[in-house]
């Protein structure tokens, strides 16, 4: 199954977590489920719940995958399950929010840093690699003082909610695009020209 991709939604575990902007990754993933009509099943040899399908139809393979463990420590069940199914890190995508990039944003990139983001120090440690594909959903930054850890661990506001479900979609659609397309064609539609 090495021609499958491994799709990682990050977030924390647990209902009072669910609509935090730190679980935007595991909403996404929700959302990609949706489309491909399957639900998340418990994964035998990796603290997650997987879903193993094709993208769309006559697409390429994937494992859909939410750990259950906490945000900073996800390294290990992706760790898990990318030898479980034989996917190189190349074909991994870890799906998570962004503080560095306005709400309502989705950018995508290969390796690079991890801007503090400590569920993708923990991946990048795990695979002894950052070459990895990151599909970044943007939260924005915290209001005033408000500690970024603060920040990301509560609910989306009123007017974020409004137009969440489309950044889910777009963010969604963003991981079909570099599964059927590749990184380039993928950036070059959901990355705006620069004026």
């Amino acid at each position: 199954m090495t021609d499958a991709w491994l799709i990682v939604g990050l977030g924390n575990p647990g209902a009072e977590y669910s609509g935090n902007r730190h679980n935007v990754g595991q909403m996404v993933l929700d959302e990609l489920a949706s489309r491909m009509g399957g639900k998340f099943a418990a994964h035998k040899g990796a603290r997650a719940v997987v879903l193993e399908g094709r993208l769309w139809p006559g697409g390429p393979r994937a494992v859909l995958a939410k750990p259950l463990t906490y945000m900073n420590v996800s390294g290990g069940p992706t760790s898990a399950l990318a030898k479980y199914y034989g996917i190189d890190p190349a074909r991994l995508v870890a799906v998570h929010d962004e503080l560095d990039i306005p709400f309502n944003t989705v950018r995508l990139k290969l390796g690079g840093g991890e801007g503090g983001h400590n569920g993708l120090r923990d991946i990048s440690k795990a695979l002894a690699t950052k070459d990895y594909l990151r599909v970044r959903v943007g939260v924005g930054r915290p209001p005033g003082r408000m500690d970024a850890a603060d920040f990301v661990l509560r609910d989306f506001g009123t007017a974020e909610k409004k137009d969440l479900p489309f950044l889910i979609d777009e963010a969604a659609d963003a991981v079909e695009t570099l599964a059927r397309e590749g990184l380039p064609a993928a950036q070059q539609k959901f990355h705006p020209a620069k004026a």
